[in-house]
């Protein structure tokens, strides 16, 4: 039995605007599951509604077994991180951290043990006596991270804690907060809208739009088998693939004919790492193999990795070279080879539910 279970969760606002249509979410002991997709998805009502800001206007949550809908917000035994750091700025670290055990009439004893347990798991031990106005946006939000974990909460709660941070900072933290969160265990909840964000620090991901769930997976799942076209083009990049009789031609070399037959209107996607350009392509170990060509129109050098944009008889598309140190740089106006492996390649159906494109072909049917 999960720890956490949201069953068919429903937010109506109003008479006809649904934040959330029919959710239905499970969350593991220990396990830090987000919630990721763009403004307006439902990610953060889903969010406030464990939290107990929202009603549902239909479905239940529990936790450990216990229903959240008959328990009052100030009594769930939850952890919340907010966005904006939620600090007091006329009080101490110390005092802004052991805020939330006083309404619960911990002792003064224990308040004096576990304050400086939680700000040594943030790594603010010797700011304990410091007013926050005097520290970083950074240190501002481990303050917040400490004041929810010292009430030793059953869930905690991240609302996009990162987003007023700048980018450096932004990854230092997020890996500071994974580690705290395995370390002490807590099933956690976090919502962003940044995929790499998501992809870094989950153990899985939640996928939404538009109010419903696209899909659930592991980080891995999420970007390497989307099932859908929303997560496809929300996660990542993605080349999307213009109908033209040279794809025809192509999907007949991939063996998909019949299947792009039993699919009128599919669409159909590929990774930009996913594609090699044929004179850095390692001889064939099986499955199907089609190539084409493009027109360079820019070479861009990244470092670790180069982008090179095409132009193709199915569109504008974008080729990541890893290591382009043993690459060639490509002119504007070059034409290039590119090889494409069956398995990279996503089909997407009228409603944009992913194609099952079945077995490949046995190697040389092609």
């Amino acid at each position: 039995m999960a720890y956490l279970t949201v069953r068919n969760a429903t937010k109506l606002f109003g008479e006809s605007v649904y934040a959330l249509r029919d959710v239905s979410i499970s969350v593991e002991s220990g396990e830090f599951f987000t919630l990721l997709g763009p403004s307006g998805c439902g990610k953060t009502t889903l969010l406030r509604s464990i939290a107990g800001f929202h009603d549902l206007t239909s479905g239940d949550i529990s936790v450990n077994g216990s229903d959240l809908g008959r328990i009052p917000p100030h009594k769930r035994d939850i952890g919340m991180v907010f966005q904006d750091y939620a600090v007091f700025p006329h009080l101490s670290v110390f005092d802004n951290v052991a805020f939330g055990l006083k309404p619960r009439k911990v002792p003064a004893h224990e308040i004096k043990k576990r304050v400086p347990e939680a700000l040594e798991s943030v790594h603010l031990t010797a700011l304990a006596k410091r007013l926050p106005a005097a520290m970083s946006g950074g240190q501002q939000q481990r303050i917040g991270l400490a004041r929810a974990m010292v009430i030793n909460p059953q869930l905690l709660l991240m609302d996009e804690p990162l987003s007023n941070l700048d980018a450096k900072l932004r990854i230092e933290l997020r890996e500071e907060i994974r580690d705290i969160q395995r370390k002490v265990g807590i099933a956690t909840i976090y919502v962003t809208h940044d995929q790499e964000e998501a992809l870094a620090i989950s153990d899985r991901i939640c996928v939404m739009s538009e109010g419903h769930v696209e899909q659930i997976g592991t980080p891995e799942e999420i970007y390497g088998d989307p099932q859908t076209r929303f997560v496809a083009n929300f996660v990542g990049t993605i080349n999307q693939l213009k109908r033209c009789p040279k794809l025809e031609e192509v999907l007949g070399m991939l063996g998909l004919s019949e299947v792009d037959a039993s699919a009128k209107n599919a669409s159909w996607s590929v990774r930009p790492e996913a594609l090699v350009l044929s004179e850095l392509a390692q001889p064939a170990s099986g499955g199907a193999v089609a190539e084409f060509s493009g027109t360079v129109q820019k070479y861009t050098y990244l470092g670790r990795e180069a982008h090179l944009f095409l132009n193709t008889a199915f569109g504008e598309i974008v080729v990541h070279v890893a290591n382009p140190a043993r690459a060639r740089k490509h002119d504007q106006g070059e034409t290039v080879s590119v090889r494409l492996n069956r398995q990279a390649l996503f089909g997407f159906d009228a409603d944009g539910a992913r194609i099952t494109t079945g077995k490949a072909p046995r190697e040389g049917t092609i």
